[in-house]
């Protein structure tokens, strides 16, 4: 979809359908219609209840009035979940061009929301249809933002940001037999302005990654280890680094796990799609900042060269690990690039992982799950999860969680037995791996797919896409 910010008033747009937002307790601003909209809420038709619809036909076009409830409680997110809802009713009424008239007295943000909320709804996981379902079908072509000032550099960034977590969200949705972990590096390799480099199984063990090989041996498919640099002349403040696990597709290993829903399993590469996504929309963007990225991706499958229950493996930072569940797998392929990323040169850390089911438990999927060793580093990320409406919430890490990885044979076990504050436990695996580099974990198995908003209710969300854009824009 094309888009585009103007400072014609809506009706005096080409645009065919015309999006107005009603809060509680006011009427429509500036209403170009001749009045019908003024009218619709003087009947009742169109009422300020968020996400309710209305619609109209006037001055040759229709209009669709979009309830946003309270102004006070009005945020960028809400605007994103109109934005979705009006885009159904315009896909539903056959529209070709879409305008949203931005809600007078907003900020940038809220445009820029619009935009976003608009073109994730449009978003369609179609690529392996024949025929595509009716809901699948082209909506309008073209998204019209209406304001009286130039929002032309927010419209703009807001579309590089979307477009980049929907190529997120098609990675997720590629079944496993097409996104392999090649051919995840493929696609890695596709990324303008990013310096790709993409290591096999054979580069994986000269590295000395014995935790991140150890989970690929079951598999036939080759591993790949994906480091992405972007480096900009203009580049200020510290390198961050990025990094996310990407089991194209986890069956537990020897610790196989229930049929039921393993299907699902495809989106066990949720982290490094979000990573990179980011990398892409951080490159188009020109944001001035040095950027290191890590994907670990890697197939978790059972065989007869697969990872067993009971062995002990050697990190790239020579730690040993005794594996007691071969379904714990995502903590071993982030330890090593974890080790990579520090080995590297990066000065901040964020990691993204689908990495335990006790998170959604915890959270569900409003929040993902964050875990950090820094309370400055954990509150910039906090701040651009809030910015962005991929939100976090802190869990706390403490030395006896640490205790719970004993190991009898070890350094360090790769889960505690009982599952006790697992998704703790976890992140306290993964810190062992950061060195003395302010780190920030995120496990986002909650909202990675099937996230239930009008803007990504079924499939992959791209989750993480946007705030790790936010937190890099804030290093700058």
């Amino acid at each position: 979809m094309e888009v585009e910010a103007t400072t014609f008033l809506p009706v005096d747009t080409q645009a065919d359908t015309v999006a107005v937002g009603l809060f509680a307790g006011e009427g429509i601003a500036h209403d170009t219609s001749g009045g019908e909209l003024g009218a619709l809420v003087e009947r009742g038709e169109a009422r300020p209840k968020a996400r309710h619809l209305a619609q109209a036909y006037a001055q040759a076009k229709r209009w669709i009035v979009v309830g946003l409830g309270e102004r006070a409680g009005f945020d960028a997110e809400r605007a994103r979940v109109a934005a979705a809802v009006a885009l159904g009713r315009a896909r539903e009424l056959g529209a070709g061009m879409l305008c949203w008239e931005v809600p007078h007295g907003a900020g940038d943000e809220i445009a820029a929301a619009l935009v976003q909320g608009t073109l994730l709804a449009a978003h369609r996981a179609d690529r392996f249809r024949s025929v595509p379902e009716e809901d699948d079908r082209a909506g309008p072509q073209r998204l019209l933002v209406s304001a009286h000032h130039d929002l032309g550099d927010a419209v703009a960034r807001a579309g590089v940001v979307a477009a980049a977590v929907n190529w997120a969200r098609e990675l997720q949705d590629a079944p496993a037999n097409a996104m392999t972990p090649m051919a995840l590096a493929e696609a890695a390799r596709g990324l303008e302005g990013v310096e790709v480099e993409v290591e096999g199984r054979a580069g994986i063990v000269a590295r000395g990654m014995g935790c991140l090989a150890a989970v690929a041996q079951g598999a036939e498919e080759e591993p790949a280890l994906i480091t992405l640099r972007y480096e900009p002349p203009q580049a200020t403040g510290p390198v961050l680094g990025l990094v996310g696990k990407a089991v194209t597709f986890d069956t537990g290993g020897i610790s196989i796990k229930p049929a039921s829903r393993m299907a699902d399993m495809k989106y066990d590469m949720s982290g490094g799609a979000a990573v990179l996504g980011a990398m892409r929309a951080i490159a188009a963007l020109g944001l001035p900042v040095r950027v290191l990225g890590v994907v670990g991706a890697t197939e978790n499958m059972p065989s007869g060269r697969a990872l067993r229950p009971g062995d002990v493996l050697r990190a790239m930072d020579g730690t040993t690990v005794e594996v007691l569940n071969t379904d714990a797998e995502g903590r071993l392929v982030l330890a090593d690039c974890l080790a990579h990323a520090v080995a590297l040169g990066a000065e901040r850390l964020v990691d993204l992982a689908t990495l335990t089911g006790a998170i959604v438990t915890a959270l569900g999927d409003t929040h993902c799950g964050l875990m950090a060793d820094d309370d400055g580093w954990a509150a910039s990320v906090e701040d651009a999860g809030r910015a962005t409406g991929e939100l976090a919430w802190r869990l706390p890490l403490h030395p006896e969680y640490g205790e719970m990885l004993r190991s009898r044979v070890a350094d360090v076990a790769n889960l505690h037995e009982q599952r006790k504050a697992a998704s703790i436990v976890a992140a306290t695996f993964l810190q062992r791996f950061t060195g003395d580099v302010p780190w920030a974990h995120l496990d986002i198995v909650g909202p990675a797919w099937d996230l239930g908003r009008p803007y990504a209710p079924k499939g992959g969300s791209g989750f993480g896409v946007r705030l790790l854009v936010e937190l890099a824009r804030s290093l700058a």
